[in-house]
């Protein structure tokens, strides 16, 4: 048998077949999971009717698309712009503040978007403070002056670059600081200007990193409903959570879910195919890194100012308004209404994180113990649900859950005269199962990477000790993957806190959490109360932000 063999080196059997086995089973249970909702939106879409669907393209589809695809291309464009300019300027070259600014440009990531479009729309609409100050100082009334509308389609991309720039800027400075001096300087010596040399040389051996990144943030942005459904901007996100409460129309949720997903895992198969070709552009040592150029005078303002910016706008400016609203919001955060608040959110957030590393230490032990098509398989599934949005996985898991509790209930009336009601439907589980599903990506990420660093040769000493598949990976493996394992417990954690539209379709009846409160009380216009929850939901988001500066400060 090929699994006994290949574990049990020593010649011992007994311990073989019936660990691997079970790890087998988990692992591919968990991609089973993974995938259901993906068909489940299928099948749901396809017997829908072609009513539904025709009525979809004779009216809103040409617009979901159209504007979704626009907020897209604006993202990608802005992401990429700061990203790696930010990233070149604190690589490459040496200016006052650049050691704070290479980690603090990180911070923006602790936001969700959502939240800088409260603390802006609190800013800059007309009741705001920046154009009750215009009024007041020059005189003017309502309509004697212009000024940018922050509820529109440029708005919500602006609050998206602003807090999706770093998945660019991060990798766009790993690869810069990877690369080789050699060809750079070559460029020089052959009379290009350093931004001729940049461009030419610098840039498209950085592009399978950089293009990785923007896949990252573009893929963040199709699945954003916060933003959009503030700002009103139309997309497929705000038309599946239309669809599915205001016109309790199932099959047009599900239909304009398969739309989405299909765009999705085209944009993952983009993501994958990029990481793939990333491995083979690593240009020259890090002995040979070329050193930094010294800025100074109005250059060294000029870069200061560039990478200034974005953290003052993406992460200074939102905490010191949302702090500011806040204090007038009236909103006690140790009352017992937001004491519920914030223990549904660390219930929910806590146990979707143990389950969800859990499911990545199964997936990732099974791939290194079974090496081959069907390990490979379940591994790539369990990770299709990053490039999902969780409003597509609450319509997947529904539908067929659904489905079920009507038919386990119209089953037992018959039989037992007894009503079960919806055991499943509307449960926390069901729930803690779509984050499970969203964020294991991220948790096998963190697994595999602290995984690599095992040797393959412990796992054969413990073979050749007797040692079973579960002992090996209790005695051995997590030991060592602690620190990876809790890293990886805290991103999802922190992931789970921030998810909007997974939660509002899919919580129990009067359960709410942070992000809940704060999207709905920032939908009745009381934009002060919604400060209180999103401050906590920022505070939260710091934490995983503060591991990756960390990281970011080792490798300066």
């Amino acid at each position: 048998m090929a699994e006994t063999t290949e574990y049990a080196a020593d010649g011992t059997r007994r311990h073989g077949p019936g660990g691997a086995r079970l790890l087998s089973v988990v692992a591919q249970t968990v991609a089973a999971m993974c995938l259901m909702p993906m068909l489940a939106v299928a099948l749901a879409a396809v017997t829908g009717g072609t009513e539904t669907i025709s009525h979809l393209l004779d009216t809103v589809l040409p617009r979901y698309a159209g504007t979704t695809l626009a907020l897209v291309a604006m993202v990608s464009v802005g992401t990429f712009a700061i990203g790696v300019g930010a990233a070149w300027l604190v690589t490459m070259t040496r200016f006052p503040g650049v050691r704070v600014l290479e980690i603090a440009l990180v911070l923006p990531l602790a936001f969700p978007a959502y939240v800088l479009a409260y603390a802006y729309t609190y800013l800059l609409d007309h009741p705001g403070i920046v154009q009750t100050t215009l009024r007041n100082v020059m005189g003017w009334g309502p309509r004697d002056y212009w000024f940018p509308e922050i509820r529109s389609l440029w708005g919500a991309a602006a609050m998206l670059i602003l807090v999706l720039y770093p998945y660019v800027y991060l990798l766009a400075r790993a690869a810069f600081l990877q690369q080789s001096s050699a060809a750079f300087l070559a460029a020089r010596a052959l009379g290009s200007s350093p931004w001729a040399a940049f461009w030419k040389v610098s840039l498209p051996m950085a592009r399978p990193a950089i293009a990785g990144g923007v896949l990252l943030a573009v893929m963040e942005t199709i699945a954003d409903f916060g933003t959009v459904a503030y700002f009103s901007v139309q997309t497929f996100a705000t038309g599946i959570y239309t669809s599915w409460f205001s016109l309790a129309d199932r099959a047009a949720a599900a239909q304009l879910a398969l739309c989405l997903l299909s765009f999705a895992l085209f944009l993952a198969v983009l993501e994958r195919v990029q990481r793939g070709r990333a491995k083979y552009h690593q240009a020259g040592k890090r002995h040979m890194t070329m050193p930094p150029a010294e800025l100074t005078g109005w250059r060294a303002a000029m870069a200061l100012t560039l990478c200034a910016v974005p953290v003052l706008l993406g992460a200074l400016l939102p905490a010191i308004v949302l702090f500011d609203m806040g204090l007038g919001g009236e909103q006690d955060l140790l009352s017992r209404r937001y004491t519920g608040f914030i223990g549904n959110s660390v219930t929910l957030a806590g146990t979707a994180a143990a389950m969800t590393v859990l499911a990545a230490v199964a997936v990732g032990f099974y791939q290194r113990l079974r090496p081959g098509r069907r390990s490979m398989v379940a591994g790539y599934v369990a990770r299709l649900g990053y490039a999902v949005p969780g409003g597509v996985i609450a319509v997947g898991l529904m539908v067929p859950f659904a489905a079920f509790d009507n038919a386990l209930d119209a089953w037992m009336r018959e039989t037992f005269d007894i009503s079960t009601g919806l055991l499943v439907t509307g449960s926390i589980w069901l729930l803690v199962l779509a984050y499970m599903v969203r964020f294991l990506a991220a948790a096998l990420g963190a697994y595999e990477g602290g995984q690599s660093t095992v040797h393959a040769n412990m796992d054969a000493a413990s073979r050749s000790l007797g040692e079973s598949p579960l002992g090996t990976l209790r005695r051995v493996h997590l030991p060592i993957l602690t620190p990876s394992l809790l890293t990886a417990l805290l991103i999802v954690f922190v992931d789970v806190m921030k998810e909007l539209p997974a939660t509002l379709i899919m919580r129990p009846f009067n359960y709410d959490t942070l992000a809940v409160q704060a999207y709905r009380l920032a939908s009745d216009e009381r934009l002060e109360g919604a400060a209180v929850p999103s401050l906590v939901i920022a505070a939260v988001g710091l934490l995983p932000v503060i591991l990756i500066c960390r990281q970011v400060g080792r490798r300066s």
